[in-house]
């Protein structure tokens, strides 16, 4: 285990809270006001049980970080509640639960690779590309002479997931969507 201080922890680490269980953490945010002791607080899910908790640190207060191996894996499919991941050096498969995943499972593609942190041999977390590409499938139509001003309209992705895009993204349009909190980005360049 390594110790960082609260303000270190980020989205996807796997910490050991005081009561001796591992938790991945969903959302670190840092709070420095004006006046006073800057704050982290940190929304955490008990990979045991999928227990969701929510703690407040100081920003200097230590905090156990679980040693996690980081392992290139592709999807491969989906089998009932679960899906399948294979190990790019060895081609083991991994089964890992849908609850894990939670909404990222939206942007999982055939083939992606992701890396999947292990610890004694479980998979406990999962990381996705950054960006994906993706193409809009429904969406309101275009209004004649909209610009990428700063009004958005709904979509749905071919994936199922969906975002908001500008009022000039048609029906069709390829997109690049960040896969952190499911913003459009951009349009796709291919």
């Amino acid at each position: 285990m390594a110790v960082e201080i609260a303000a270190d922890i980020r989205k996807g680490n796997i910490i050991e809270y005081t009561d001796g269980q591992l938790y991945v953490v969903l959302k670190a945010e840092s709070f420095r006001p004006g006046k006073g002791t800057p704050t982290t607080t940190i929304d955490m899910r008990r990979i045991s049980d999928g227990i969701k908790i929510s703690n407040t640190y100081k920003t200097s207060d230590k905090v156990e970080r679980a040693y996690v191996e980081e392992v290139d894996h592709s999807y491969l499919y989906m089998e009932g509640e679960n899906y399948v991941f294979m190990n790019s050096a060895n081609y083991e498969q991994v089964v890992v639960p849908a609850a894990m995943l939670g909404d990222s499972a939206h942007y999982l593609q055939e083939n992606m690779t992701v890396i999947l942190q292990m610890f004694n041999g479980e998979a406990v977390s999962l990381t996705l590309p950054a960006r994906i590409t993706a193409e809009i499938v429904e969406t309101e139509p275009v209004v004649k002479g909209q610009t990428a001003s700063g009004s958005y309209k709904p979509a749905k992705l071919d994936n199922g997931a969906r975002i908001m895009v500008p009022a000039h993204i048609g029906v069709g349009t390829r997109v690049i969507v960040n896969t952190e909190d499911g913003s459009y980005m951009e349009r796709a360049k291919d």
